[in-house]
């Protein structure tokens, strides 16, 4: 090992604390606006699938935040028999890099700091979209990310209620007494035993599933006027977790036009079946910059793909707020 290479190691319980989501999301607006300047930059994501149908996946992401002086490369692995395994869906390691000397200054734990820039760019695009009173919320789905999405809702929006869902009983009743472990008292908790139920009448709805079907878990029909969703699950292309028939009448938001044209189940469909084309869709950094936002009531749609900014922003923010600024 070369003298002085002692990059910090950060780990879940460090990546799980309450204090690091809002300088991550922070993070990542001003990244978002950084990308769109031309001062930071992602390549193409390297995809090697092995096994049996689905696949398992192992992704490698570059990203560079020049205005910031740091880089990241993200090694991840998604495998979708683990959930079945009580294991978590994604592993994975990121190098955060000074960009000025080329130093590993961090590895941070991949899966845990995923979850994290996940809950954090679904926070930013609920800061966007939902009204800052809204606090009757819906969660489909039980792993580590619907944890994450929980915790970072309750961070920017004043949670009153949660309803969950999970195709696996057990998990979604395990979800909802963390939930009530670390709520305020007085929020109401209740696992449903069906996706309409938990979705009917909330004002924010998130979904977060490894399904891997085109078949939608939420029907158009099922989503009260106004409500916010954020879409963010789904284990490919043409994974669907929202009906795509919900889409020509919300305000659809999505990182960027060309990944989600790319990666978005509901936005591919969508498009596919003529019910949208691509002026229906709004890049986080216009509503970031005030170019555009939605009509007063209109519903609102955030369809995430995950793009490696997200996660060099997260992990610059963690390693800032954990091991102080330069």
């Amino acid at each position: 090992m070369s003298a002085g290479w002692a990059p910090r190691v950060i780990d879940g319980p460090e990546l799980e604390r309450d204090e690091l989501l809002h300088p991550v999301i922070n993070a990542l607006r001003h990244a978002f606006r950084a990308l769109r300047a031309g001062q930071a930059q992602t390549a193409p994501r390297t995809l090697l699938q092995t096994g049996h149908e689905p696949p398992n996946q192992l992704l490698v992401s570059p990203a560079a935040w020049e205005q910031r002086g740091v880089a990241g490369l993200k090694i991840t692995t998604l495998t979708p028999d683990n959930p079945s395994r009580g294991l978590p869906l994604i592993h994975g390691i990121v190098a955060l890099v000074d960009l000025e000397t080329g130093r590993v200054t961090a590895l941070l734990e991949g899966g845990a700091l995923t979850a994290v820039r996940t809950g954090a760019v679904a926070g930013l695009a609920t800061q966007l979209c939902a009204p800052p009173d809204a606090g009757d919320l819906a969660i489909i789905g039980a792993g580590v990310q619907a944890h994450a999405l929980l915790r970072t809702m309750a961070a920017v929006r004043p949670v009153r209620s949660v309803r969950l869902y999970s195709r696996t009983r057990e998990r979604a009743e395990a979800f909802g007494e963390w939930i009530q472990a670390r709520m305020d008292p007085r929020t109401a908790v209740v696992v449903c035993d069906d996706a309409r139920t938990a979705v009917r009448d909330a004002e924010i709805i998130c979904t977060a599933t490894s399904t891997v079907s085109n078949a939608p878990l939420i029907e158009a029909d099922w989503v009260a006027a106004g409500a916010h969703l954020n879409v963010i699950g789904g284990t490919h292309e043409d994974a669907v977790e929202v009906s795509p028939e919900l889409l020509p009448t919300a305000f659809v938001v999505v990182e960027q036009q060309a990944d989600a044209l790319e990666e978005a189940g509901e936005v591919r469909a969508a498009i596919a079946n003529g019910l949208i084309d691509t002026v229906h869709l709004h890049d986080l950094a216009a509503l970031i910059e005030g170019e555009a936002a939605p009509k007063p009531g209109q519903t609102t749609l955030f369809r995430g793909v995950g793009l490696a900014i997200e996660d060099t922003a997260a992990a610059a923010a963690v390693y800032d707020a954990l091991c102080g600024a330069p």
